[in-house]
C-alpha cells in the first residue's frame, strides 16, 4: 500500500508545471525533467516573454527541398514550457516539399493562408490520404504518422502549423536511413536499393559507412 502511495505522490509531482501555476517560462539554466524545464522565479518574468517575433519574416526555401520551416518550439519561446502548444511558419516554393516526416510527440495541424498544397499521410495500416489543401483549409496530422507536403501550385505557399506540444520532435524518413552511419550492406538489404543508389543518397543527406 506505501509503495502504491508512494507512486501516485510521485506522478501527481511530476504532472504538467502548468497545471498547477498559470505558467512556468522554462529556466534554461536548471536541469531539464520528463515534464520539462523548471520554471523560471516569476519575479524575472516581464511582458516580452510572452511575445516572439521570430515567425515574422518568410524562410528561405533555396533548400534542397526547396522549403524551410521555421519553428518556435519551447527552446526558442521559453513560456511554452509546460503548456502543450508551438507553433511554425512553413513557407514552400513551388514545387517544394516537405517529404515523409513524423512527430513522435505531437499531433500537428496545417493552416494553409496562402497558396495551396497537395499533402497527406499514411495511417499504420499503410492507408493513404492525399487532400488538396487550399488558402483558409486546415488538415490534421494525428501523432506519430508519416506525412508530407508538396506545393503543387504556382505560386510560394505559406501555411501555419501548430503542434499539441512544445517540443514535437522530428524525423525525417530520408535523413533517417540515408543521413547517418549505417552500414551500406544493411541499407540495400532493408532498402532493396542498389550500393550506387544508396551511395548517391548518402552523398546528398550526409550519410557515412
Amino acid at each position: 500500500m506505501l509503495h502504491i502511495l508512494a507512486l501516485f505522490s510521485f506522478l501527481l509531482v511530476s504532472s504538467s508545471h502548468a497545471a498547477l501555476q498559470d505558467f512556468c517560462v522554462a529556466d534554461f539554466t536548471a536541469p531539464q525533467g520528463p515534464t520539462g524545464y523548471s520554471c523560471r522565479t516569476p519575479a524575472k518574468v516581464t511582458a516580452d516573454d510572452f511575445v516572439y517575433s521570430g515567425l515574422r519574416q518568410p524562410g528561405n526555401t533555396s533548400s534542397i527541398f526547396n522549403a524551410s520551416i521555421n519553428a518556435a518550439f519551447v527552446h526558442k519561446f521559453p513560456v511554452l514550457n509546460g503548456l502543450g502548444v508551438s507553433l511554425a511558419r512553413a513557407d514552400v516554393a513551388p514545387g517544394g516539399v516537405f517529404p515523409l516526416h513524423t512527430h513522435p510527440g505531437a499531433t500537428e495541424i496545417i493552416l494553409v493562408a496562402r497558396g495551396a498544397v497537395t499533402a497527406g499521410l499514411i495511417s499504420s495500416d499503410n492507408t493513404v490520404y492525399v487532400k488538396t489543401v487550399e488558402e483558409g483549409d486546415i488538415m490534421v496530422f494525428p501523432q506519430g504518422l508519416l506525412h508530407f507536403v508538396v506545393n503543387t501550385g504556382g505560386t510560394e505557399a505559406l501555411i501555419w502549423v501548430s503542434f499539441g506540444s512544445p517540443s514535437p520532435g522530428l524525423q525525417v524518413l530520408n535523413t533517417a536511413l540515408f543521413g547517418n552511419n549505417l552500414d551500406s550492406d544493411l541499407l540495400e538489404k532493408i532498402t532493396l536499393l542498389g550500393d550506387d543508389e544508396v551511395q548517391r543518397l548518402k552523398g546528398i543527406f550526409g550519410g557515412t559507412g
